[in-house]
């Protein structure tokens, strides 16, 4: 076997004869001793080569070895372990599995700093530092929480369609594919066939997967494919309910990283605490108010820029201690067509934003499931009623009051961890100007 154990299962083996396998991360020279420093997923292992006792073959294969050479060591779990980096190894054998070249094209140990331009050029080098691994380690936990929470409360997963034959969300920031002659676009959101997922009967639906954005925007908080936990859920009273499904939710997937990801988070060195549920609620108008009494007014009927969002959050913050808090109420102008409307106050919709920590990181609400109603906005956002008669004719046979949200994963993991672009924490980030690798 090129591995019978992972480094971080060594010391449940004292005693034993194990294989472990990994990349060399580091080779230290003593008069009478080598130590060789093995990096797998779970951590690093110290690899001590005596080279007075242990066999030539060994010893000569160890003293060509470089950095990143892929290797795959034999040998026993010392009872007694006296290296301070990780668990120890005495090695029967070692064997080369693939050289590394030298020098690396960017330095991993984070002695030096790399642009993250380079270190996203060469992203498969940049993931061996055991800090960037973390990040995706952090992220794959907020994703099983997410997961975990919606399966216990009853919800179902759906794989809802990528390739659209219209815009989702209208407007123009959609990307065009030619499907067998027919123009296709790329899902801004799976927000329409979750909506008809719901019709359909399945009442308690969420949805993960990509969706893209063709904007031509270049700050830190922008890619142009993301990935999000979409949720719909069906028999709602109106908007508050997606709320407190959204925001336990987001407290247990939180509160899981806490628990389980102690290492990562001390890896790249963030402070996260669990949130408490309910969050705040702050609604239009009043928010022109708030924003008013910081200085950073805005024109009434519209919606928050960057700074409203900050200024919001730090009004939250001094009131409450809350990093996490709901928007509700925009104005109806500035969302689509399928958003409800207020009946008593036409001018708002029962549209929701999450922000945390200064940053929006879902939008959501309550949809309107009346086909009158839905049809008087279709025509009111002027669009073409044939078009979009594929979703809205379904809202003719008897749809439940209904609504939900999309919780963006990068962005969440952004701001949790105090990162300061988006794009680190993608595995491989597509940008307008980054399609490889």
């Amino acid at each position: 076997m090129i591995r019978t154990s992972y480094v971080g299962e060594l010391l449940q083996h004292k005693g034993e004869n194990v294989t472990i396998a990994g990349w060399v991360e580091n080779v230290k020279e003593l008069p009478n001793l080598r130590f060789i420093i093995l990096r797998d997923r779970t951590g690093v292992a110290q690899i001590t080569v005596h080279k007075k006792n242990s066999p030539p073959e060994m010893i000569s294969e160890s003293e060509k070895l470089n950095l990143q050479d892929v290797i795959s060591v034999m040998g026993t779990v010392p009872e007694k372990q006296i290296a301070k980096i990780g668990p120890e190894l005495t090695p029967q054998s070692i064997t080369v599995l693939n050289k590394s070249e030298v020098p690396l094209p960017i330095d991993i140990t984070g002695a030096s700093d790399t642009e993250l331009d380079k270190r996203l050029d060469w992203r498969v080098l940049d993931l061996r530092n055991p800090r960037n691994a973390a990040i995706f380690k952090i992220e794959s936990k907020v994703i099983e929480g997410m997961e975990e929470w919606l399966r216990s409360q009853g919800f179902i997963q759906v794989a809802t369609p990528a390739i659209l034959g219209g815009s989702s969300e209208g407007g123009s920031e959609v990307f065009k594919l030619d499907y067998y002659g027919s123009p296709a676009f790329l899902r801004q959101d799976p927000q329409l066939h979750r909506q008809l997922a719901i019709a359909g009967g399945l009442d308690k639906i969420y949805d993960l997967g990509p969706n893209w954005r063709a904007e031509i925007s270049h700050t830190p908080n922008h890619l142009s494919e993301h990935r999000a936990c979409a949720v719909e859920l069906g028999f709602i009273s109106d908007e508050t309910d997606t709320e407190r499904v959204e925001d336990s939710m987001m407290a247990h997937a939180i509160g899981k990283v806490v628990e389980e990801c102690k290492a990562e988070l001390e890896l790249v060195g963030a402070k996260v605490e669990k949130p408490s549920a309910p969050f705040p609620e702050l609604r239009f108008p009043e928010i022109y108010d708030i924003l008013k009494e910081y200085g950073k007014a805005i024109p009434f009927e519209e919606g928050l820029n960057r700074e409203s969002e900050q200024v919001l959050a730090r009004h939250v913050k001094e009131k409450t201690g809350h990093d996490f808090f709901f928007v509700n109420r925009f104005p109806f102008k500035e969302k689509p067509f399928y958003v409800m409307r207020v009946d008593e106050e036409p001018t708002w919709a029962r549209s929701v934003d999450m922000i945390y920590r200064g940053l929006e990181v879902s939008s959501g609400g309550q949809r309107e499931h009346r086909h009158g109603k839905l049809m008087e906005q279709v025509r009111l956002k002027g669009m073409n009623e044939q078009e979009i008669a594929w979703f809205t004719d379904n809202f003719k046979y008897g749809v439940p009051p209904h609504g939900g949200f999309a919780v963006g994963i990068e962005r969440t993991v952004k701001q949790m961890l105090g990162i300061e672009n988006v794009r680190e924490v993608s595995l491989f980030p597509r940008t307008p100007e980054r399609l490889k690798p």
